[in-house]
């Protein structure tokens, strides 16, 4: 005969459950452990959460490290473009000076001629004795019209007379502006005033100066060695301005990094307070499960209702999850992703969803479903492959939805199964075939042969690696 007197885990043998008397202070201390437990359980249900949060801590302040350093090399990189920008304008300006002297000698001896010029025709005054057929009646009208010396008119022309009757007459082209006819004035008279003014103009440009004159030109070479030195004096403290802007943004990287460092040894700070409380409430759970085991060892099994109790009150600790980094280096960025004790179970790869462009089969083989193939124009497709089609192009549709629907979830997000897409241009290239062999109105026969045989070739490839993967995978 079997004897099922229990043990305790001392070794002794309590005293049967009918004789052993449970009073009700026993059984209130035994609650009062339990429901110890369950608080402490409860505040260490909070500790994943708080070091998920500090693990994004650390992720946040890395972030700002690496903005802050990017942000201080392009000062840097910005700084140096705008300094080789700078010498390599000031150097062209520099290396450009020469030239410039050249084309401002050459404008103010253009500017030095036509003032010559201007003052030379200018005090040639229209006389009579100058101009042949030109008496002093004509002087005296073509000076009531403005006209006194060769530099107040530029030329002549015959044009319509200005009451449109008589033919064309000779127009006198003022040098301001406009144009008046002079009653006697015609060809004749128009041509020798027109050449003693081209005469005039010649001795002009003649008599008028080839040379700047000397304190003109030291005017200008002063204004270029001005100008020299200016660009010389604005390439040498380039480099000096260059090198306060790089030291100025070195002392706000230091500012920054500064008070990137106090923010994080003060949350580091109290993160490590927050986390030896935890401890400490671990800590203590494991003595309360201490007391609760020694109780349940004195006392033994004392009713059913604190039974389920006692066994999840003794459960063990969860163990809190190995931060990546510390506080004082920059850790690298870290996925948070729940990590869970079912490691033979695929886990889904959350932001690789499936490709959108999955669509475009599964929009095709429904089609398929609806109209079939072999079917379209004038073909009459058999009973048989009417049937088989549709059948096969809703089992497509049917598996492309399976696979296709929970992977472009974001929490499910994973990649189609390897060799899906064979299995699709195996099924297409099928359905294609079956169309092109019930085709009666084009010799498509060899062509058909082909691409049943890529359809069945596709198919092994894909279903290969469909179940290649299945054995392979953990």
């Amino acid at each position: 005969m079997i004897d099922s007197t229990p043990t305790r885990r001392d070794g002794s043998t309590p005293a049967p459950p009918s004789t052993v008397p449970y009073p009700s202070a026993t059984r209130a201390e035994r609650r009062q452990l339990i429901e110890s437990i369950r608080a402490l359980r409860r505040l260490l249900d909070k500790r994943p959460a708080f070091e998920i949060s500090d693990q994004q801590r650390l992720n946040r302040e890395a972030r700002d490290r690496n903005r802050a350093e990017a942000i201080h090399g392009k000062a840097l990189q910005r700084i140096h473009e705008r300094r080789a920008r700078q010498e390599a304008s000031l150097s062209q300006q520099l290396n450009g000076l020469d030239g410039k002297r050249e084309s401002q000698e050459t404008r103010a001896l253009v500017v030095l001629r036509r003032e010559s010029i201007e003052r030379t025709l200018s005090r040639t005054y229209l006389t009579s004795s100058e101009v042949n057929g030109i008496g002093k009646g004509l002087i005296r009208d073509l000076a009531a019209h403005g006209i006194r010396t060769a530099a107040d008119f530029e030329r002549v022309s015959w044009e319509k007379a200005p009451n449109g009757k008589g033919g064309d007459v000779l127009y006198i082209h003022r040098t301001k502006g406009g144009k008046v006819h002079i009653n006697g004035i015609g060809q004749h008279r128009g041509r020798p005033l027109l050449e003693w003014r081209q005469s005039v103009l010649a001795r002009a440009e003649a008599r008028a100066p080839h040379r700047l004159p000397p304190d003109e030109r030291h005017r200008i070479a002063e204004i270029i060695d001005a100008e020299r030195v200016r660009l010389r004096k604005e390439l040498a403290e380039a480099p000096r301005a260059a090198d306060k802007a790089r030291k100025e943004a070195t002392q706000l990287q230091t500012e920054t990094l500064s008070r990137l460092t106090t923010a994080e040894e003060e949350a580091s700070r109290l993160a490590a307070v927050r986390r030896a409380e935890f401890d400490a409430m671990a800590e203590k759970l494991l003595d309360i499960q201490t007391q609760l085991s020694a109780h349940m060892d004195t006392y033994g099994d004392i009713g059913r209702r604190l039974r389920r109790a006692q066994h999840r009150a003794l459960r063990p600790i969860p163990q809190a999850p190995p931060l990546s980094g510390t506080a004082g280096d920059a850790p690298a960025l870290v996925s948070l992703t729940k990590v869970t004790d079912r490691t033979s179970e695929p886990h889904p790869t959350s932001g690789t969803r499936a490709h959108p462009a999955w669509l475009v089969p599964i929009l095709y083989f429904t089609l398929t479903t609806v109209v079939g193939v072999g079917e379209l124009g004038d073909n009459t497709a058999s009973l048989s492959l009417m049937i088989t089609s549709r059948l096969v192009a809703f089992t497509a549709t049917a598996e492309l939805l399976r696979l296709w629907v929970p992977r472009i979830r974001w929490r499910a997000a994973s990649p189609m199964p390897s060799g899906t897409g064979w299995q699709t241009s195996g099924v297409f290239l099928g359905l294609t075939a079956a169309g092109m062999f019930a085709d009666e109105h084009s010799d498509v026969f060899e062509t058909a042969c082909v691409v049943s045989v890529l359809a069945g070739l596709c198919l092994l490839a894909g279903t290969g690696l469909r179940i290649g993967k299945d054995t392979t995978s953990p």
